[in-house]
């Protein structure tokens, strides 16, 4: 791979990685944001009788955000896998370019 393509995929790779960042900011504040919520109907029970139907559809509603959090882990996951492997194949680039500058000034020099 030449230097001028070899700097092209290298941004490429940046900007991908920076989407991917930027994606796991998402996926952290909807988990924030659902603790916040989770947190709030945790307090709400807390003032309820334990067996009455309020706390019991509360609960139901607590268990349904914990399993939408368990998703976007899996997600935040993903994102982060695939974060790691551009960033080893930006390192694999990186040392491509360094290659082609110390052979052209070789060359040159």
């Amino acid at each position: 791979m030449g230097l001028a393509a070899s700097q092209a995929r290298f941004l490429l790779l940046t900007a991908r990685k920076s989407d991917l960042e930027l994606e796991g900011q998402f996926i952290n504040q909807s988990r924030m944001y659902l603790a916040n919520i989770t947190s709030q109907l945790f307090t709400v029970t807390s003032n309820l009788e334990p067996d009455s139907p309020g706390a019991v559809q509360i609960q139901m509603r607590i268990q349904a955000l914990q399993l939408i959090d368990k998703q976007l882990e899996l997600q935040l996951r993903r994102v982060d896998s695939q974060r790691e492997a551009v960033q080893a194949e930006m390192d694999a680039v990186r040392k491509v370019i360094s290659k082609n500058i110390e052979s052209t000034f070789k060359t040159f020099g």
